[in-house]
């Protein structure tokens, strides 16, 4: 049996204001095997942010364990952080974070260059990954000239292009109407039936039955029956 993609154990992690200590997170475990869509569900505070920081690696838990694709996190300084996080994560964004001005096919390129990808090379596959979600006809349009839907649709492609480990999406839906989110989310049903790992964010309980598996956080605690803790 293959390790977990991603492994949380006894993780916390605690703000100090500078008055008051704030635990965000406490004593969590998490487990999520290679190939699984996963939704992390939580109300608004209920620590699920601080968890996507801490999966995506934008954080560091205060205490505990993060293995990522078979790299202990804590081990890493920040420079090979950064390197772990380009690598093994693609990021959706409830916002999209696209570029202005900025062509769909450059946005989708972007992140190969931080890798050091040749520019045709670059291209090659970021045509590759929109016209692989529909946007073959739309590579050099601008965010402005694109639906909310289609923008997301880039945010995606761009996620995709880098062929990461675990695609990290946060409130995917949260700016989309509800055609829109609904064509997003079957999209994730579809990438997910190719084998793709999914951990999906969202306070939406009917976004997250599309997810083959739920966890609930509330007080930066997850529930141990898998419903919103009390």
């Amino acid at each position: 049996m293959s390790e977990p993609i991603l492994q949380l154990e006894r993780v916390s992690r605690i703000y100090d204001t500078g008055k008051v200590l704030v635990p965000a997170l406490q004593d969590v475990d998490l487990t999520v095997d290679r190939g699984e869509f996963l939704a992390i569900v939580g109300p608004s505070g209920s620590g699920k942010s601080t968890m996507m920081h801490i999966l995506g690696c934008l954080d560091r838990p205060t205490s505990g364990r993060y293995v990522l694709d078979g790299t202990p996190v804590e081990e890493l300084d920040d420079d090979a952080l950064a390197a772990v996080r380009s690598r093994s994560i693609g990021f959706i964004f409830q916002s999209y974070n696209l570029l202005p001005r900025t062509s769909a096919l450059e946005n989708v390129a972007t992140p190969l260059a931080y890798q050091g990808v040749p520019r045709r090379e670059r291209l090659e596959r970021a045509r590759a990954a929109l016209t692989l979600l529909g946007l073959g006809d739309r590579l050099d349009h601008e965010p402005t000239e694109l639906s909310g839907g289609q923008q997301q649709r880039v945010g995606i492609a761009r996620a995709l292009v880098t062929e990461p480990a675990v695609l990290l999406a946060d409130e995917p839906t949260g700016n989309l109407d509800s055609h829109a989110g609904a064509e997003v989310i079957e999209l994730f049903r579809q990438l997910h039936a190719t084998g793709r790992t999914i951990v999906l964010i969202t306070h939406d309980l009917e976004v997250a039955e599309a997810a083959d598996r739920q966890v609930h956080i509330r007080d930066g605690r997850i529930a141990p029956d898998g419903r919103i803790a009390a």
